[in-house]
């Protein structure tokens, strides 16, 4: 069993996202803390990039905002190194596949392995072309999270029988972002994961942004993802925003655990 893996072992998972860099490295880092002490279960870090294609106005703002401020890759490394020598839980990578290879895919991975990342999840690449990344990602001892969507479909069994570490459920059609009410069939879609690789955990993310609604989506899978709505909180708050973020995810930590 994977670090991430045991991440969903003692019940249903948190996992909070926060876009590194915004407003800066430092606040990302105490953010990072805090939602470890809050009862996060993993942590997804976004590196930066300029064409965030999946991204709602939400966090393509804080993307815009964090590369403005100058941050590097090499940068978001030696905060994952350095957050690596307090900090626990489970944390991953969320970027695009330019970011890895204009640094050098091996490089990359070889890097992100060395500063104590778990795993990668880079939403613009498809299931066919997984294969360009896993086994570098495997030598790494990184794993590759495969996303399914309302449109994977026929692909749902595949996709979950090759999966590594959990599985990223999307919730919602489209980018991400806040909605008001999630009305994909999400059981359907964590029940053909469950029917076809029964030992990965299946973890629902884009458009969670209440307690509630996180409840709802823990119920129906192993965890609930939540991103636009901390980013949210981050841009509001900026330097300031570490005591919003804590009570947010002590809240959603919670709320998932009753489920």
């Amino acid at each position: 069993m994977s670090r991430i893996q045991q991440a969903f072992a003692n019940g249903k998972a948190f996992i909070p996202f926060l876009t590194c860099g915004d407003p800066d490295l430092g606040t990302t880092a105490a953010l990072v803390r805090t939602m470890a002490e809050a009862g996060a279960d993993l942590i997804e870090l976004g590196i930066p990039f300029s064409d965030p294609t999946a991204e709602g106005p939400v966090i393509q703002a804080a993307n815009a905002r964090a590369l403005a401020g100058g941050v590097t890759t090499d940068q978001i490394f030696g905060m994952a190194r350095a957050l690596r020598r307090d900090v626990a839980v489970p944390m991953v990578f969320m970027t695009y596949a330019n970011v890895v290879f204009s640094y050098g895919t091996e490089r990359f991975l070889a890097a992100a392995a060395e500063a104590g990342i778990d795993g990668l999840i880079l939403p613009d690449v498809p299931f066919e072309e997984k294969e360009e990344f896993a086994p570098a990602c495997r030598a790494c001892g990184l794993d590759l999270i495969s996303l399914i969507a309302p449109t994977s479909e026929g692909r749902i069994s595949e996709i979950a029988k090759a999966a590594e570490g959990f599985v990223y459920c999307v919730s919602s059609l489209g980018v991400t972002g806040m909605r008001s009410r999630i009305t994909t069939d999400v059981g359907a879609m964590v029940g053909q994961v469950r029917a076809s690789n029964p030992h990965i955990p299946c973890a629902v993310g884009f458009g969670i942004s209440t307690p509630e609604q996180a409840a709802e989506m823990a119920a129906l899978s192993d965890g609930a993802i939540v991103g636009s709505a901390i980013v949210k909180l981050v841009a509001r708050h900026g330097r300031e925003a570490v005591p919003a973020v804590r009570d947010f995810t002590a809240a959603m930590k919670r709320t998932v655990s009753r489920r």
